[in-house]
């Protein structure tokens, strides 16, 4: 009997990160995985990193982060890679290279020049995006604006069908304690994030909010909701790490490219020791692999 025409895999693209991290480690065991190689081809992108010693930081190694991204986002680009997993960066490192992005998500979208994109975690239990990232939490409440609240909204509802999420039921987390308790703790709610529910709801978008930031999580969790809008880091990062540390995938969405990433940092501690674990990478090149054969 004659067989069908061999299907072709996708090829991924796996950054190292930080060659001073555990990066190059997780990349290895990653591209070497037998479920990973099943579903993908594995390509490494890394550079030259002469001097790079594990555990130490450095402008070398910053830079060396940096080369790899770059290659690899031009490479997606020109169609050559199906897909960017990437290893953990250091944030002083590029700052110590002369790098002015905090990290992976605004360099990606200054490459792929898109004016707005955003993070979300991906977990089989919960699934969060950040309306503000890496910004000092002092700063948090100036830069919650409708416009920006609106938009994350937006794009979150616009990229979850890729997930299989047909039909997405978000919810977004007050800023307040008791999601301002009707301004008694807080007028943000009142002020800027009410309002951007409303003009989502305008425009067809199934979201509730905010609501309080120590329910809404659980709510989710348990099937309520398919998504959380956070509006700072921590506030959605705890809850995701708590119940799916290892597990979740940060995904960036927005781009024009299909790019995952760890849900862990650098490790420097551990680094070189042969210890890290690489299941956050194994499913960050999982799910890439899956979001590119879906398309």
């Amino acid at each position: 009997m004659a067989c069908g025409p061999a299907v072709s895999l996708p090829r991924i693209a796996l950054t190292v990160g930080d060659p001073a991290g555990i990066g190059p480690e997780i990349v290895a065991k990653a591209a070497a995985d037998p479920g990973v190689r099943a579903i993908c081809e594995p390509v490494i992108f890394d550079s030259a990193t002469a001097g790079v010693r594990p555990g130490e930081l450095s402008a070398v190694a910053g830079r060396a982060a940096y080369d790899a991204i770059v290659s690899a986002v031009a490479a997606a680009r020109r169609g050559e890679v199906d897909g960017i997993a990437t290893a953990p960066i250091n944030k002083l490192a590029f700052a110590h290279a002369g790098l002015p992005w905090k990290g992976h998500t605004d360099l990606l979208a200054h490459l792929c020049g898109v004016p707005r994109v955003a993070m979300l975690f991906h977990a089989p239990q919960l699934k969060v995006v950040l309306i503000t990232v890496h910004v000092p939490l002092r700063e948090v409440p100036h830069l919650l604006t409708r416009e920006l609240v609106g938009e994350t909204i937006a794009l979150t509802a616009a990229s979850l069908p890729r997930f299989g999420v047909a039909r997405p039921r978000l919810a977004l987390a007050g800023l307040n304690p008791h999601a301002g308790e009707s301004g008694l703790l807080g007028t943000e709610e009142d002020e800027v994030l009410a309002p951007a529910v409303a003009d989502a709801r305008a425009a067809g978008i199934n979201v509730q909010g905010p609501l309080p930031a120590d329910t809404v999580f659980v709510r989710a969790s348990r099937g309520e909701f398919d998504c959380v809008l956070a509006c700072y880091h921590d506030q959605g990062l705890i809850p995701v790490k708590l119940l799916a540390f290892g597990e979740a995938v940060n995904v960036t969405i927005g781009l024009p490219i299909i790019r995952t990433s760890v849900d862990h940092g650098t490790a420097f501690d551990i680094a070189g020791r042969g210890i890290a674990d690489a299941g956050s990478m194994i499913a960050a090149v999982t799910l890439a692999a899956q979001m590119a054969r879906s398309r």
